[in-house]
């Protein structure tokens, strides 16, 4: 099969030999499986892994895979490199064969060994590998759905609500998710950090703009940084009075847990109050090695949330959101937000109704701890930021009192003689 080249080249310089088998790691293999620990590289390795990693990589070592950075060099970026790991469907062959321009296909070694091979209806492999609708547009759609560009006083900074900014250290993401909302910008001219100048500018205006009391840093994904480029970011930011806290925004513990490293969590730990917004969007994720890096940052006293996406033939079904929601507690991350699907351009394939959204918040509010509940909204285009869309629970009043319906059903009285809500009766 010819190769088809889907991504920007990466930096010259980055390939390295690969110079042991992995037939002389089969010891550490074993013992990762069992639960001990993998010796030099620290990390666990699942079966799973191990196993894709003997099939696709068989000249690679546990140590390379354990690193991050040989994950970022390996990734899956050509028709080729994922036709050797998965059957591809006629229609994934051609969405890729077509694609040009910004979005490219990158997946590392790590999240490829997650995807079925055989089943391209799983709901995991259709958020990383191109469909034709990616090229299906209606005119509801936009490219950049959010106004993102439009409240941007400097390059690379978006100042969209009053106190808080969000913050855009890189184009670059380790996986790219075909749903992306700036799908505009990721992997568009190479992939890079932004230019430092640019992040100065944008740190100049945090500074001399004493409103902001809180700076979301995304991009891509920010911990695809380095540690010392991420470090001087955050060191900069702490410096500022009027900054009383910071989030990253990041999926790369999600596809590459093996960037948690006890370097970079150590690092992280400076600079509290830290909170990272993680990005989870289907229960295949909750791996052991997930649960190993999300560990390791809870341990570093950082909160974890989650926000995903509601996408369709994904995690549109009560079962699978459940099973998600609930297992991320398990793992010490907090369901915060269920997305309605941003309308960027190509996403109808992905998109739900808004009355699916309140369905399965209705479905879990009371069959499960409501600290696995996340706040359903919808991120308002042009600009108009987070609304939250809750199922109506209120029925009405009678006489002083409010009639309330349950989880289950039933209608429940309280007093309430103060102002009616709206649209009680």
């Amino acid at each position: 099969m010819k190769t088809v080249s889907i991504a920007a080249a990466e930096p010259p310089g980055l390939r390295v030999p690969q110079t042991s088998n992995l037939q002389q790691a089969n010891p550490a293999i074993r013992s990762s499986v069992a639960g001990k620990s993998t010796g030099p590289s620290r990390f666990r390795v699942s079966k799973r892994s191990a196993e894709f990693l003997r099939r696709c990589y068989p000249d690679a070592t546990l140590a390379n895979w354990n690193d991050w950075r040989w994950q970022n060099r390996n990734r899956v970026r050509t028709l080729a490199d994922l036709a050797r790991m998965i059957e591809l469907s006629d229609e994934e062959n051609d969405a890729i064969r077509r694609h040009a321009g910004a979005l490219p296909v990158g997946i590392t070694p790590y999240y490829a060994s997650l995807l079925d091979p055989q089943n391209a209806a799983q709901g995991l492999r259709r958020t990383v590998v191109p469909l034709l609708g990616e090229y299906l547009t209606s005119p509801a759609e936009s490219e950049d759905p959010l106004g993102e560009d439009t409240h941007s006083p400097v390059p690379g900074l978006v100042h969209r609500y009053p106190d808080r900014v969000l913050l855009l250290v890189t184009n670059f993401c380790s996986v790219y998710c075909r749903y992306c909302t700036r799908a505009r910008m990721v992997g568009a001219v190479g992939e890079r950090s932004v230019k430092k100048g640019d992040i100065e500018l944008a740190l100049d205006y945090i500074e001399n703009t004493k409103t902001v009391r809180d700076v979301l840093i995304s991009g891509g994904d920010p911990l695809s940084l380095d540690d010392d480029r991420l470090e001087y970011i955050l060191k900069r930011l702490s410096k500022i009075k009027h900054v009383e806290f910071i989030r990253i925004g990041s999926k790369q513990p999600v596809v590459q847990p093996m960037r948690v490293t006890p370097e970079l969590t150590r690092m992280l730990k400076r600079y509290h109050p830290l909170w990272l917004s993680l990005h989870f969007t289907h229960p295949d994720e909750l791996t052991p090695e997930v649960a190993e890096a999300c560990s390791r940052l809870a341990d570093a006293g950082i909160p974890l949330g989650s926000q995903t996406v509601l996408l369709k033939d994904v995690n549109d079904d009560l079962d699978t959101l459940r099973t998600l929601v609930q297992g991320l507690l398990k793992i010490r991350v907090r369901p915060y937000y269920l997305y309605q699907c941003d309308p960027i351009s190509g996403s109808a394939h992905f998109r739900t109704p808004v009355s699916k959204g309140v369905e399965l918040i209705r479905g879990l509010r009371g069959h499960t701890t409501g600290y696995a509940v996340p706040t359903f909204v919808v991120d308002a285009p042009r600009g108009g930021g987070k609304i939250p869309i809750s199922p109506d629970y209120v029925s009405g009043y009678e006489g002083d009192d409010l009639l309330l319906q349950s989880y289950d059903g039933g209608t429940y009285r309280y007093p309430d003689t103060g102002t009616r809500l709206e649209g009680g009766s």
